[in-house]
């Protein structure tokens, strides 16, 4: 079975996850495709394939003989599709022998247009997957479960040589929680890659250091009518702190490894408000000052309206892997002969996000991310190709055979 024949079957099982829930998994519903993948795996003979109570599904091929002792080599992926747009109900559209135009979207009648999406163009004579614009595709990142799987199912077919290789399928990755309860020392894999990424071909081993902050204000209320030198408007002075932080120090105004401000949320009233925000950076010095700035304004706010009026708040959510990357830089370079050997060059983008590898690398698992073949994630303009899909498959295949003799 070819990896796109898998990703049919797979996105047909809604999985979108839940950022405000506060259970582990957050959605029951992502226990559906964990069952399946643990038959299917038991199947391709991973006899010890199980799903733990939080959802995380793990399996291990044992060495073929005379590749025992290489290290345990992980590809991981993850269930889970993003809130960002409908999960359920996916119709995947075959658009074959894609002539490299626009595409319409039978189920809204929107345009995946050549002129937004000028790549498409690139696709000309590929088979083209979509969707029927009314939900996503869930190829993020059923794409890399479905091309680990068939993985898996070409080297027990073919009797190709391979060492240990230890497979894992999270949940939560797309609410940030993919990794949180990862068990690292069960896996059994002293390196790994998340198949996760954009093109195939790609890979990536540096991301942004992330944080979340919240801005709290207690502001002041009296009648309009008597409010001079008395109201503190929280609201205003919520403005005021937004106000303060570098303009085009936002998402829409960087790109690469240029970090940002962004403004997640915002609520309140004359007595109080809050903001939410993100916090990026590659550099981690950067992201030390990005994080200092926020202090400052709040600082320079209480000395102005008095103190405790301004309240901040700075939780770090995750760290740049590339210094967890660095002392295993054969990830990197192993990958890069993957990647040439089936015929692409390599693309090594810094990813303007997170990943589950980035968390598992700071635990002890350095892991970075593959491409998968697709584009225009958590959303209806999403697609793969199914060419595409056979070409991550086979960089996974080659990387299987690099790492058969590692010790």
């Amino acid at each position: 079975m070819r990896a796109y024949e898998r990703l049919l079957r797979y996105v047909k099982v809604n999985t979108t996850s839940d950022p405000e829930s506060a259970t582990h998994p957050t959605t029951a519903r992502q226990f559906d495709l964990a069952n399946i993948l643990v038959e299917e795996l038991k199947e391709l003979g991973l006899s010890d394939a199980r799903v733990d109570e939080h959802c995380y599904v793990y399996a291990t091929l044992p060495a073929t003989p005379g590749c025992e002792k290489a290290k345990g080599l992980g590809f991981i992926a993850h269930m889970d599709t993003a809130p960002d747009a409908p999960g359920e109900n996916v119709n995947p559209q075959i658009h074959e022998n894609y002539d490299g135009g626009d595409v319409v979207l039978p189920g809204t009648g929107a345009v995946l247009s050549v002129e937004q999406f000028p790549f498409l163009k690139k696709l000309r004579g590929q088979t083209l997957i979509t969707t029927d614009g009314t939900t996503l595709l869930g190829a993020d990142d059923k794409a890399g479960v479905a091309e680990i799987m068939t993985m898996l199912e070409i080297l027990q077919q073919e009797k190709r040589p391979h060492g240990k290789l230890c497979i894992a399928f999270t949940p939560d990755e797309e609410v940030g929680q993919g990794a949180d309860l990862f068990d690292v020392e069960g896996f059994g894999a002293a390196c790994a890659y998340t198949v996760d990424g954009d093109e195939a071909g790609e890979i990536s081993y540096e991301n942004f250091n992330a944080a979340a902050a919240f801005v709290t204000v207690h502001g002041f209320s009296v009648h309009p009518g008597s409010a001079k030198n008395a109201m503190i408007n929280a609201q205003n002075v919520a403005i005021e702190f937004h106000n303060a932080l570098p303009r085009f120090d936002r998402p829409e105004c960087t790109e690469n490894r240029e970090g940002f401000f962004h403004l997640c949320s915002m609520a309140g009233d004359v007595s109080s408000a809050r903001l939410g925000y993100i916090i990026r950076d590659h550099s981690a010095e950067n992201f030390r000052c990005r994080k200092e700035t926020m202090r400052h304004i709040a600082d320079l706010l209480n000395e102005k309206y008095g103190a405790g009026t301004v309240e901040l708040e700075i939780r770090d959510s995750y760290f740049n892997m590339l210094e967890k990357i660095k002392p295993h830089f054969h990830l990197v370079e192993n990958a890069r002969k993957a990647i040439r050997a089936a015929g692409l060059e390599p693309i090594e983008p810094p990813v303007r996000g997170g990943t589950d590898g980035a968390t598992l690398s700071f635990k002890g698992l350095p892991c970075p991310n593959l491409g998968t073949g697709g584009f225009n994630y958590h959303g209806p303009c999403e697609g793969i190709t199914v060419e595409a899909m056979d070409k991550a498959t086979e960089i996974l295949l080659n990387l299987a055979d690099l790492y058969k003799d590692a010790q």
